[in-house]
């Protein structure tokens, strides 16, 4: 899950748009990141502190507690559509056409991105695995240091888990920075080699297709939910709401009070299409979708369809006023999400070491959650303002404006 460049900037000035300053962000999709992140944390904890067997579970709807101890894979799939979504926005207002796009250009600024803190959590996760420390050690049967990171720095991490175990919970993290990596190596790659916006299109449609199938025909465990053609489908639905957002509104609807009341209709409709696959489950399995690799692409369309609404104007205004107040702490974990993403295990697993007996069945459950929530946030925040985007902009020799 990376935040790229500046998490939640969108442009879309090709194709005719009206174009948007560089530095305008869009807080809807920073409250989404946020929300995201914060079901990963709150998953990752409850496979260790198990949500549904404190106390506070009795007086919970079941749906709620599968909400925040079961969605992480949901939320992951979201910001695979969300980087898909982010990263032809870019790419259009950067360079025009996609056909234009520079590759170097393109895997500079990538580099600058994700390289700093990738390659500093891996320096510390080997030097806890060579102290021994159980939590970080690798298992011998699973891989060995050298094998895992050159997994991690050739963005196959995935396929390692899906094919000899799981790795360490540090590291296991990397699968979905195996997916989407592995899309931006190939995304300037193939925009320039087809050009055609059509062909490109009909390209990321074919990804749509064959997700489901993927996720249904490969019978081997972890691999079937990690593998490329898993998962890139969301990264193809954020595409091709990008490429939508590109056209001028006014092709699809021309009266402002029709644009305005579509722009809402389509938030509710996607936003429905999630709350759906991730509260609806027993509903959505009977009808078949989860059985058929559906749910997940279900998931992935409202998803995107949630974004051309907030690129329309949806939520525009979720950074002031009191709704401003309330959303500060879900922006706030949105605009560090790939931070927090990388450093989340580290509070997870450490507060559950120092956690005393007992309390995983306590009436302290939910301020735990809340705390290790918050930590987590904290630390990614910090990362992102002390290391990540400082050595951002010094890697792409850029003013902190131009970097974000």
């Amino acid at each position: 899950m990376t935040r790229l460049e500046s998490a939640s900037e969108v442009l879309p000035a090709a194709l005719g748009a009206a174009p948007r300053d560089l530095r305008t962000r869009l807080p809807a999709i920073d409250v989404l990141r946020g929300l995201s992140v914060l079901l990963v944390v709150t998953h990752h904890l409850n496979l260790r502190v198990p949500l549904a067997d404190a106390p506070i579970a009795s007086h919970l709807p079941a749906a709620l507690t599968r909400l925040f101890g079961w969605t992480g894979y949901y939320a992951v799939i979201v910001f695979f559509v969300i980087s898909g979504y982010l990263i032809t926005s870019h790419s259009l207002a950067r360079w025009g056409a996609l056909g234009a796009v520079k590759p170097s250009a393109f895997y500079r600024m990538r580099f600058a991105r994700i390289a700093p803190s990738l390659l500093a959590l891996l320096a510390i996760l080997s030097l806890l695995h060579l102290a021994g420390f159980a939590d970080y050690a690798i298992a011998q049967t699973v891989s060995t240091l050298p094998r895992a990171l050159l997994a991690a720095l050739t963005f196959h991490i995935n396929w390692l888990e899906g094919h000899h175990g799981y790795l360490p919970a540090n590291w296991d993290v990397l699968w979905s920075l195996s997916v989407e990596e592995t899309f931006y190596l190939l995304f300037p790659l193939v925009c320039v080699a087809v050009k055609s916006p059509r062909l490109i299109g009909a390209l990321l449609v074919s990804l749509i297709v064959v997700g489901p199938l993927s996720r249904v025909w490969i019978e081997i465990d972890i691999w079937d939910d990690y593998a490329w053609l898993s998962c890139l489908d969301g990264m193809a639905f954020g595409c091709l709401a990008a490429l939508f957002c590109a056209r001028p509104e006014g092709a699809v609807l021309r009266s402002p009070k029709a644009r305005w009341i579509g722009a809402r209709l389509t938030g509710l409709v996607g936003l429905a299409a999630m709350i759906f696959v991730v509260w609806f489950r027993k509903e959505a399995r009977a009808l078949g979708l989860t059985a058929w690799g559906l749910n997940v692409s279900w998931l992935e369309c409202g998803a995107a369809l949630c974004l051309v609404a907030i690129h329309r104007g949806v939520g525009a205004g979720w950074s002031s006023g009191a709704l401003g107040r309330i959303t500060v702490p879900l922006r706030a974990l949105g605009r560090a999400s790939y931070e927090v993403y990388l450093t989340h295990m580290f509070v997870v697993l450490s507060a559950v070491r120092l956690a005393p007996a007992g309390f995983a069945k306590s009436g302290w459950v939910p301020l735990g959650y809340a705390g290790v929530v918050t930590v987590s946030g904290l630390i990614g925040v910090a990362l992102s303002r002390a290391f990540s985007e400082p050595m951002n902009v010094r890697l792409r020799g850029n003013s902190p404006a131009s970097a974000r």
